[in-house]
């Protein structure tokens, strides 16, 4: 027991590092997927039909194959073809950040959905461009009606990170498992990183949940409430 307790005290500060990587790799895919969701999903609802098309397929494209087999097929294909000498942290960020889109677009989508075409209508009635309009009106609404699908995206993508250690990133599991390769106590070890884990998560989504209540729309929502 305490073999393992001081094979935990040692691999803590190299753990934490590892967090940090983590943390700016989930920052950074779930940034990539806002910036990429938000256009793709207003394109699906006020598209032409050519546009849906395409973002269809890339949706069906990104949520039908595996983060591991995504992951291989850009960095060790892809990126290789391309040219694109990237490194293990900016290829994961570009991976699990196309894939969140893929996921994202849909969350803002059904939010979009959910307005109902009245408002558009009314915005048009106004004198407002259809641009205006979504930019205006539709968008910071769906955007807050949008956030609980998008924390647990948030912690998809914090469990999807541990999977980067295929290609080398030197995040949490990758240093968990190097050190529980040289210790001989994986037990411990791995224990220690679902902790780090589980805390990342709760913490994230905590934040999240906050900013929800924050920006909620009085009459939308779960709980509708009024005030």
């Amino acid at each position: 027991m305490e073999e393992s307790w001081l094979a935990i005290y040692e691999a803590l500060p190299y753990l934490l590092k590892g967090s940090a990587v983590t943390i700016g790799l989930v920052a950074g895919a779930l940034a990539l997927g806002l910036i990429l969701g938000i256009p793709m999903a207003i394109n699906q609802v006020y598209g032409n039909k050519y546009i849906k098309i395409i973002i269809s397929f890339y949706v069906w494209f990104f949520r039908g194959i595996p983060v591991l087999v995504l992951l291989f097929l850009f960095y060790f294909g892809l990126f290789v073809l391309l040219g694109l000498d990237l490194s293990a942290f900016k290829a994961g960020i570009l991976v699990l950040g196309l894939r969140s889109a893929a996921y994202q677009s849909q969350i803002f989508r059904g939010s979009i959905q959910s307005l109902g075409e009245g408002q558009m209508l009314a915005s048009l009635s106004l004198g407002m461009s259809k641009i205006q309009a979504i930019w205006n009106i539709i968008l910071p609404q769906a955007i807050r009606i949008s956030l609980p699908g998008w924390s647990n995206e948030y912690s998809i993508i914090l469990k999807d990170s541990a999977v980067t250690y295929a290609i080398g990133l030197m995040e949490i599991m990758t240093r968990g498992k190097f050190i529980a390769t040289r210790t001989f106590k994986p037990m411990p070890i791995y224990l220690i990183c679902a902790l780090i884990f589980l805390i990342l998560t709760y913490g994230g989504v905590k934040l999240l949940s906050e900013l929800e209540k924050k920006v909620r729309i009085p009459g939308f929502g779960n709980k509708g409430e009024g005030n």
